[in-house]
């Protein structure tokens, strides 16, 4: 990859061409190197690793867990509805999509919790005013610059100076995680590490070495930004993460999202510090074609989301009690299908959560009904504030009770529905808890 004429004549500008950059604000480093932002470093929590995952494009909560006993469901899906006959029923009221039939023996578990009819109080239809919203953690309001994530990292009371604190899987760091916080965007750990090529590895730090020492006039953030690479290289070599082997069987799907996790699940093992993992899952813009139940594109979305969630949660089976995994998505679908056999831009969502610390085995949320008056004009109302899930989750399973600075200007309403951590702070106890349904 790199010559071994490299020496204290190349410039840093043409060191970096020749490596292979994305210019960030003029001069950054090679593509493969993390992307960082710094802070004062006195921070670990003993709260829960956090994987949160968002489902691009508006998932279509109605399909993926269905309130199969109200008509309105099916009377106004009479092409793309799931039939009794095929659902797995979950309580008598609602049930999951067949293709999502790896997360029933989760629920079964007791570690798998949902919550209907959540979504963002913000009445937007657009993909990327309802992400953006969602991201910064403040529906409506574009003041506040930095994402929820990035303010949790920077309240929590904890001391982990590990580059492997905050990951984004991905090209770009996810908009939750930007903020003075260190977090890093990982395409792949193997492209990181240089697939383990251990004369490569030398090769780069010592030319980094050369060209941003701090006698050589380099500029203090690239210093950081390079000590921070050295850093996380270095874990990675010593805990060989590209040797990993999923446990207990799991097999998780060639998907951009099975490898997303795949690779969270060797951080998580190789134990470098993980606090939050960000991964992205697209495609759920289903407009039209959806198809039915048992074929057809949201069929196949639905399964590679099992696949993908089922695969990590029997992988990392011991692990799971200290894991919160929440999965997320800007909107959801109208009720009534479309002419093109799809469902347009809705309001109403489901969100998923998995782990140990959940009180799984039941579907939270004030249910609206799908009775015409009820619809949110042609909608699944919004019953339930995203931020009260998020919030309870960073507080009770994350031991953040800093709720004001991660959420600005919004009173958490809990649903109780994961246990808080021993030995936490209690704080939590200080909100009012929503009635169970």
């Amino acid at each position: 990859m790199f010559s071994n004429s490299l020496s204290t004549t190349l410039t840093r500008r043409s060191f970096l061409r020749r490596a292979g950059i994305l210019s960030l604000a003029g001069l950054s480093l090679p593509a493969w190197m993390p992307r960082m932002a710094f802070a004062d470093p006195e921070k670990s929590g003993p709260g829960d690793i956090l994987i949160c995952i968002f489902l691009r494009g508006g998932m279509d909560s109605l399909s993926a867990v269905v309130p199969y006993n109200e008509a309105g469901y099916h009377d106004r899906r009479p092409t793309i509805a799931v039939p009794d006959s095929a659902i797995l029923d979950l309580d008598g009221q609602f049930g999951l999509h067949p293709r999502l039939a790896p997360l029933l023996e989760v629920w079964q578990e007791g570690d798998l919790a949902i919550v209907h009819a959540v979504g963002s109080p913000d009445p937007t239809r657009s993909h990327f005013d309802a992400m953006d919203y969602m991201e910064r953690g403040t529906p409506g309001q574009k003041q506040v610059q930095t994402g929820w994530l990035a303010r949790h990292l920077e309240s929590v009371a904890s001391q982990n100076d590990s580059p492997f604190r905050a990951v984004g899987m991905g090209t770009m760091l996810q908009a939750s995680l930007r903020g003075s916080a260190p977090a890093l965007a990982l395409r792949s750990i193997a492209d990181f590490h240089l697939r383990g090529r251990e004369d490569e590895i030398a090769q780069v730090q010592a030319a980094l070495q050369q060209l941003y020492a701090p006698d050589t006039g380099a500029d203090t953030m690239l210093v950081q930004q390079a000590d921070q690479t050295f850093a996380a290289m270095a874990l990675l070599e010593n805990a060989d993460p590209l040797s990993y082997e999923p446990q207990h069987g799991a097999v998780y799907p060639e998907s951009e999202l099975g490898l997303a996790l795949g690779q969270v699940a060797q951080l998580i093992r190789a134990d470098v510090g993980l606090e939050v993992a960000c991964v992205d899952a697209g495609g759920w813009d289903t407009h039209e074609s959806m198809g039915e139940y048992d074929g057809g594109r949201m069929a196949g979305l639905l399964e590679g989301l099992g696949a993908a969630l089922g695969a990590f949660y029997t992988d990392m089976q011991e692990e799971m009690g200290r894991i919160s995994v929440v999965t997320m998505s800007e909107f959801g679908r109208r009720v009534a299908e479309n002419g093109s056999r799809g469902t347009d831009h809705g309001h109403g969502g489901c969100m998923f959560l998995v782990g140990g610390g959940f009180r799984g085995g039941r579907v939270y949320g004030d249910w609206p009904t799908l009775e015409e008056e009820k619809l949110d004009r042609g909608d699944l109302a919004v019953t339930t504030d995203f931020r009260d899930v998020l919030a309870e989750v960073v507080q009770k399973r994350l031991d953040n009770p800093a709720l004001a600075q991660v959420f600005p200007g919004h009173t958490a309403t809990f649903l109780e529905l994961t246990d808080p951590l021993e030995g936490a702070s209690q704080g939590w106890q200080t909100y009012l808890p929503m009635a169970r349904r």
